[in-house]
C-alpha cells in the first residue's frame, strides 16, 4: 500500500503511559480527559505487568478519544517490552529478551522494545537510571524516542531538569543521534518499525482522589511527542474494528513520530512507508508546511531541501530510506522507513 494516498486517515496518538493500575497517578478517565484536551485520537496505555484497564472494561471510546490497552512487560531494571494485541499478561520470570519477544508473538501480539538505548544519567542519580534492552536482534520494533528517558539523559544536572519541567517545549532536547544510528544498522538486515513514546507517569502523589502537585501532568506531556498512525478508513466507533486498524498500522510501521507543538504534522506522507520491497518506487515526501527536509539512505543524506513542503527521489540502489524534517533546527517529523532490498 502507498501511504501517500489520500484515503489514509492520520490519527494522532500517544504511546507508553501509566495509570493508577501500575505506577502512574492518574485514572484511565483522567488520562482520557487529558487526551481530549489535547485533541488526540488514540491513547495507548501500557501499565507495568498488567492488563487491568482492559479487564475492567476501561478501554474503548471515551468521548472523542480511543483508549487501547497493552502491557509494558517489565523485568527489573531492563528489557521492558511494550506489548499489544495480547489477551493475557506475559509472565516474564526468568525470561531472556528473546524469550519475551517470542512469548508476545506466540500470544498473537507484537511489541516494541521500550527505551532500548537507555544509558542513564549519573548526574540525576536513581531518578535517571539506565534501563536498556539487551538484545535488539529479536524485537519486532523499537521505541526510537522515549520522551522522559532520552531527555533526562542529556541534562547536565538537576538545574537542567528543573528548566525542562518549567518549560519543556523550550528545553526538551532532540533525539540522540546514537538512537538513529542503531536503528539504521538494524534496518539493513530486517524491517524494524519504530514509535515515539512518552513514558508518562504524571509523577506526583495522589491524595483524596486528586494529585495536587504534578512534576509533569499527562496533559502537558501529551503535547510533547506523538506517534501518528495512518489507517485505511475512518474510525467507526466499533472497538474491535478500530483497535485492529490501529494495531495493524503500528505493526506495519505505517506511522511517523512528530512534535506537533513545533507545527501541526498531520498530512505528512512518505511513499510506501513501512514496506519492504525489491521494487524501486519513486519516493515522494509531502509535508503540511515548508521545513528543512532530508531523505536518508542507510543514515546518509541522498536528497534534501532547506525550505520545502515536497521532496522526490528516484532510488537506484537498495537501502533503508527514511525522512527527517526540522523546523528552526529542531526535529519536527521522523518517518518510519521504506526498505528497498535486492
Amino acid at each position: 500500500m502507498d501511504t501517500s494516498v489520500a484515503q489514509f486517515q492520520d490519527l494522532s496518538c500517544v504511546v507508553h503511559l501509566h495509570s493508577t493500575h501500575s505506577d502512574g497517578t492518574g485514572t484511565v478517565e483522567e488520562i482520557a480527559a487529558a487526551g481530549r484536551a489535547n485533541g488526540l485520537d488514540v491513547i495507548l496505555l501500557t501499565d507495568h505487568d498488567t492488563l487491568a484497564a482492559r479487564d475492567r472494561g476501561e478501554d474503548g471510546w471515551r468521548g472523542s478519544v480511543l483508549v487501547l490497552v497493552g502491557e509494558e512487560v517489565s523485568p527489573k531494571d531492563q528489557n521492558h517490552y511494550l506489548a499489544f494485541g495480547i489477551d493475557e499478561v506475559i509472565d516474564h520470570t526468568g525470561m531472556t529478551p528473546a524469550d519475551i519477544a517470542a512469548a508476545v508473538r506466540e500470544a498473537g501480539g507484537f511489541g516494541f522494545a521500550a527505551h532500548p538505548f537507555s544509558r542513564g544519567n549519573p548526574a540525576l542519580g536513581r531518578a535517571a537510571k539506565a534501563m536498556p534492552w539487551r538484545d535488539l536482534e529479536c524485537v519486532d520494533g523499537i521505541e526510537l524516542w522515549n520522551f522522559v528517558g532520552d531527555s533526562g539523559e542529556q541534562f547536565a544536572g538537576w538545574r537542567d531538569a528543573l528548566r525542562f519541567l518549567r518549560a519543556p517545549q523550550r528545553f526538551m532536547p532532540d533525539l540522540p543521534q546514537h538512537n538513529l544510528d542503531a536503528w539504521d544498522r538494524l534496518g539493513r538486515a530486517r524491517r524494524v518499525a519504530v514509535i515515539g513514546g512518552l513514558d508518562a507517569h504524571q509523577v506526583g502523589k495522589r491524595i483524596a482522589g486528586r494529585v495536587p502537585v504534578k512534576l509533569m501532568s499527562y496533559e502537558r506531556s501529551f503535547r510533547m511527542l506523538t506517534t501518528h498512525v495512518l489507517v485505511p478508513d475512518l474510525m467507526s466507533g466499533d472497538l474491535a474494528r478500530d483497535r485492529a486498524m490501529v494495531f495493524d498500522a503500528l505493526r506495519a510501521g505505517r506511522t511517523y513520530i512528530a512534535r506537533d507543538w513545533l507545527a501541526p504534522a498531520r498530512g505528512f506522507s512518505f511513499t510506501r512507508m513501512g514496506e519492504e520491497t525489491t521494487e524501486r518506487p519513486r519516493l515522494e515526501v509531502r509535508l503540511p508546511r515548508p521545513a528543512a527536509v532530508r531523505l536518508l539512505r542507510d543514515g546518509e543524506v541522498v536528497a534534501s531541501a532547506d525550505d520545502a513542503a515536497e521532496l522526490d527521489h528516484d532510488p537506484v540502489t537498495s537501502g533503508v530510506y527514511r525522512v527527517e524534517a526540522r523546523i528552526g533546527g529542531r526535529v519536527w517529523i521522523l518517518s518510519n522507513a521504506v526498505y528497498l532490498r535486492d
